[in-house]
């Protein structure tokens, strides 16, 4: 059997090792540290976020560091504040038994003249995001000219994120005889475009299939309309009562609207997306690690270097355009060597993605059927049956127990248990519109909008233009979503909705013009003015002429 002795860890880092608990090194550790500790050598190493990698690298730029120089020696590059932070607390961690050992975390939205004062002390090594790094650079306030040993950690999600001028520049600023680890899920071009760009003839390990996900995860789909998409998570999140998990979705409207309609049906959720302060962020973060929160509703984006043990499932609310960005969803789940599950709701428009994904990951994905009202109601009263047995039992309400005896021995114990039962679910209808889930052919995008025309054509109606579109993750559900909600308009005030690349169009009744005309008046989203426009009956509207008039802020 592998012991971390035996891969060449020195006395104090294994009493690191011990005091964490740590009994025999994972895959990637097994393979990376010993090559790491012996050899002066570039490295890719492709491996599933949850591995172990930060130990893998962790350790051997521990080992080697001069403790007795103050100079920076080693420099570690995450795509996130929250990543950059978690890899300083676990190198802390590995090599609380060295002396002397700095280690600095610089990222965005914290104070960068504290983080130059720390550097300026002295810090063998530095943790840092691309952005702040770079930022640091340009003012003198970092010199990363003398490091021995460089790790691009989570290399296709920093990619992914819009970093690699900034890579380029930093790697510029270092020694080429410097040795370079590079960590990643997976292996775009982009990874590979790095590492033949600033790697010596790199050493490739391969922990599981380049590409594919974790291996202990069961990945599920079912087929959905459009608009069924809420009603079958909540349908899905009733039958797994002990799901602690994130929920993915494209926009930052649509992590709000979900994380609001949850909270409202009494599921413990929340919402993270761009728009968040980072102290928000933290605040939700912080809560969903304590499992205070047992949903987390994200972006892509937002959920970047979000790294949260023990989540039993990954719900794709919609399925993302990059097959690789659904490796990165679903490799959040099945870490450490327990099972988990990945969930897409998927139109059947959508369905032929399912066939990319499996022969991207190699592995079938499980269709699965929506649950009826049935036996979603079955599996919560099991669970609440569960919940009651397992109450304990106040001792100092002992003496009040005969009072409550003799106010319910009318009653007999299953109309008693009835009763309760009632009130647990008195909210729950067993034949709810909500959960009817067709299969046919009106679950495709298409066939919706064509029911929403059909239904929703009055003849007072005024049209509208609007400056925003395919291009801003907008599909005609979510717009037509974000339409009502903004306007606070029913459910049948706005139709007719069309949504192009960089623009759209949408109708309402005329009642409503000055209506919605007032509330787009000056409205800037993003950084950025939102503008409507009035349609006029007998010309035609030039989208393109009037998108030039709009300047964005």
């Amino acid at each position: 059997m592998t012991t971390f002795k035996s891969l060449g860890l020195n006395t104090e880092l294994l009493k690191a090792v011990e005091k964490l608990g740590f009994e025999t090194p994972t895959e990637v550790q097994d393979k990376v540290i010993p090559i790491l500790l012996e050899q002066n050598t570039d490295l890719v190493a492709l491996a599933q976020t949850g591995t172990g990698k930060t130990a893998a690298f962790g350790f051997p730029m521990l080992q080697r560091i001069d403790a007795k120089q103050r100079t920076t020696q080693g420099l570690i590059l995450a795509p996130t504040r929250e990543l950059c932070l978690q890899i300083t607390n676990e190198m802390g961690i590995y090599g609380q038994a060295l002396k002397n050992i700095n280690i600095v975390a610089i990222y965005g939205g914290a104070n960068i003249q504290e983080q130059a004062n720390k550097i300026r002390r002295g810090a063998q090594i530095v943790v840092a995001t691309p952005g702040r790094l770079k930022d640091m650079i340009g003012r003198r306030l970092v010199d990363i000219s003398a490091i021995q040993y460089c790790v691009l950690d989570e290399a296709d999600e920093m990619l992914n994120m819009g970093f690699y001028e900034d890579i380029k520049d930093i790697l510029t600023h270092t020694p080429k005889s410097k040795n370079s680890w590079l960590f990643s899920a997976t292996m775009p071009p982009e990874v590979n475009t790095i590492a033949k760009k600033f790697m010596k003839k790199p050493i490739e390990i391969t922990v599981g299939t380049k590409n594919s996900s974790a291996k202990n995860i069961d990945h599920q789909y079912f087929i959905v309309a459009a608009r069924e998409r809420y009603n079958a998570l909540r349908a899905v999140v009733s039958m797994n009562t002990d799901l602690f998990g994130v929920v993915f979705c494209r926009t930052k409207i649509e992590t709000q609207k979900v994380a609001e309609k949850l909270i409202q049906d009494g599921y413990k959720a929340a919402a993270i997306h761009g728009d968040l302060s980072q102290n928000q962020r933290d605040i939700v973060m912080q809560s969903f690690r304590k499992k205070r929160i047992q949903l987390l509703i994200a972006t892509d984006v937002a959920a970047r270097g979000i790294d949260v043990d023990d989540l039993t499932h990954v719900i794709n609310y919609q399925l993302p355009d990059e097959i690789e960005t659904y490796t990165h969803r679903s490799g959040r789940t099945g870490r450490a060597g327990k099972l988990g599950t990945s969930i897409i709701f998927v139109t059947k428009s959508d369905r032929r993605k399912i066939k990319l994904i499996e022969n991207k990951l190699q592995t079938k994905l499980t269709e699965l059927e929506m649950p009826s009202p049935e036996e979603v109601l079955t599996s919560k009263v099991i669970h609440w049956t569960d919940q009651v047995k397992n109450i304990p039992i106040k001792s100092d309400l002992h003496n009040h127990l005969p009072l409550a005896i003799k106010a319910l021995e009318d009653i007999s114990k299953e109309t008693l248990i009835e009763m309760m039962l009632s009130k647990e679910f008195k909210n729950f209808d067993l034949h709810p519109k909500a959960i009817e889930f067709s299969r046919d052919d009106r679950s495709d995008r298409s066939s919706d909008r064509r029911s929403d025309r059909k239904i929703n054509a009055p003849q007072d109606k005024d049209r509208f233009f609007i400056n925003v579109g395919a291009r801003d993750q907008y599909e005609w559900t979510t717009l037509k979503d974000f339409l009502r909600s903004f306007l606070k308009l029913g459910p049948d005030d706005v139709f007719q909705v069309e949504v192009m690349k960089n623009f759209s169009f949408f109708s309402t009744h005329k009642d409503h013009r000055d209506h919605v005309l007032k509330s787009f008046d000056n409205l800037i989203m993003d950084d950025r003015k939102v503008s409507v426009e009035l349609t006029k009956k007998g010309k035609t509207f030039s989208p393109k002429k009037n998108f030039k008039k709009k300047k964005f802020k």
